[in-house]
């Protein structure tokens, strides 16, 4: 048997592939359905007596060539460093794209899922702009754009473009050969079907091109296996340039990943807004008007969709209920329980308003009767506005009560201080819950402050630097404020949330502000 070296037994059109960087989703392909290469198993040439078949004898004939000095040719690599390369490309493309999917995965809302997305997309395809337009085929939104390097006014001005323009149009608008793909925008003198356009450029996407500076773009749809189409990307190059065919290959394979992600946020960010919708619909539509007081009020839904909630409501003899609370739980369950137990404090305010005690008593018996396994905080107050019958030309009065909430905090031009309420149970945690009522007389001009936990909880401060930094924001109400519930609540909310807006919040957040005059 002769005896042969393994190196010779490499096949050549595994080395041919291994000189062409074809990423890890060619060599996915050339895998047979046995596990092995399908190059590999081709048979090769033998190698008979030590001559090498690959090399070609010269003719005997020939006159022997002169001595000449010639440069030595640099070695060819060896065909274990080749297989090498090969394998070590298809490793590097397997790492970025499980780090990148991750990264997605991480992304826990459906704006950040986009941003990310566009964010890898344009590192994939080696671009530093980009759009993604989210319009589902169903039509049941939410729609969006959102752009990577542009701003507001640049993708207003992309907009402007007629969507049969622009490869990412023709497949937002459903078209049956509108698969993606690369583009170049052509010279202004360039005959129709130069840089994939079938027709001359449309002026206003020339227009477009010239004032954003891009000169060819790369598209692919975004389709998911459950709920279809659900919009498109597009990435823009500044110059005519193109994703070669292994970054199409991973960005191919990543995007099909992603999709499959965004329909599930999808879902979920309908699902947030259908909770939240729900809860808006059970709070009050509007705040009453009262002589004597402004209101004005606050409510964010959280992700989840928690049970915060908040009441104004007229009592007879010119007096006026107000009310916040907040149900454990979160979910529709909780929103439901938000609803009955809102409702329900509705009916005890109106027979036995003028005394805060009784209500909550009658509500924690409710409550305790109707669903045991749930509890709530709760705060009313019963107003009487000043000139109002029941006042006798004195000034606003207050009687109110809390199980387990937050104190009200009273503001105004010459004091800014927390209520004190007597420290009580939640309603439902004991058998029979009591606790007396605090009254309080504010003076004219003074705004009386009720909310819920949330807004001392989004903080992420310790209970009592949260207090402290509400106390601080009150103190610190500008004097035009003062006069405005409704610039009270926004200057609070912008200087108490790390982020200045509730809509950033987790949970649920509700402002109630009642200035007396």
């Amino acid at each position: 048997m002769l005896d042969m070296h393994p190196c010779v037994r490499v096949d050549v059109d595994s080395l041919m592939a291994a000189q062409h960087d074809l990423g890890v989703c060619d060599a996915i392909r050339r895998i047979a359905p046995g596990g092995k290469a399908d190059a590999m198993s081709a048979p090769h040439l033998p190698k008979v007596a030590g001559i090498d078949p690959a090399v070609t004898a010269s003719p005997h004939t020939a006159a022997p060539a002169p001595a000449r000095t010639a440069p030595t040719p640099a070695p060819a690599p060896a065909a274990g460093s080749l297989i090498q390369d090969r394998l070590a490309g298809m490793v590097s493309d397997l790492t970025t794209l499980h780090e990148l999917t991750e990264r997605l995965a991480r992304a826990g809302d459906l704006d950040t899922s986009l941003h990310e997305f566009l964010r890898a997309g344009a590192a994939l395809v080696g671009a530093r702009r980009g759009l993604i337009v989210l319009e589902p085929s169903d039509g049941l939104g939410p729609t969006t754009t959102i752009g990577l390097g542009l701003g507001h006014a640049e993708l207003g001005h992309i907009e402007t473009v007629p969507r049969s323009a622009t490869s990412y149009g023709r497949i937002l608008d459903g078209l049956p050969d509108a698969q993606g793909g690369s583009e170049f925008l052509p010279e202004p003198d360039a005959p129709p079907g130069t840089g994939g356009f079938a027709a001359p450029v449309d002026p206003r996407h020339r227009e477009v091109a010239a004032r954003l500076g891009y000169a060819a773009s790369y598209a692919l749809p975004l389709t998911a296996e459950a709920t279809g189409r659900l919009g498109a990307a597009v990435w823009l190059y500044d110059e005519q340039a193109e994703p070669n065919d292994r970054q199409r290959d991973l960005a191919g394979l990543y995007v099909r990943h992603a999709a499959e992600h965004l329909a599930r946020m999808l879902e979920v960010e309908r699902s947030r807004t259908h909770l939240a919708t729900v809860a808006e619909e059970l709070l009050p539509s509007r705040l009453p008007r009262i002589p004597g007081v402004q209101l004005a009020a606050r409510h964010h839904t959280g992700p989840r969709g928690g049970g915060d909630w908040y009441d104004a409501l007229p009592l007879p003899e010119g007096a006026l209920g107000l009310a916040v609370g907040s149900v454990t739980g979160a979910g529709p369950s909780a929103v439901a329980a938000m609803g009955r137990l809102r409702a329900s404090l509705r009916a005890y305010a109106v027979m036995e308003g003028e005394d805060p005690v009784a209500v909550l008593s009658d509500l924690e018996l409710l409550l305790r009767l109707t669903e045991p396994a749930r509890c709530a905080t709760a705060l009313f107050a019963h107003c009487e506005p000043a000139g109002g019958p029941q006042t006798d030309g004195r000034g606003s009065k207050i009687i109110l009560a809390g199980a387990g909430h937050t104190p009200p905090l009273l503001i105004g031009e010459h004091r800014t201080e927390y209520v004190e309420t007597s420290l009580s149970a939640p309603l439902g945690m004991l058998s029979c819950w009591e606790a007396p009522s605090t009254e309080i007389e504010p003076a004219p001009g003074e705004t009386v402050l009720l909310y819920t936990d949330g807004l001392l909880r989004h903080t992420g401060d310790p209970t009592d630097r949260a207090y402290a930094r509400l106390h601080a924001a009150a103190a610190g109400v500008p004097p035009a404020a003062r006069e405005d519930p409704e610039a009270l609540c926004d200057h609070i909310l912008r200087t108490v949330l790390p982020d200045g807006r509730p809509a950033d919040a987790p949970e649920d957040i509700v402002l109630l502000a009642a200035r007396f005059e």
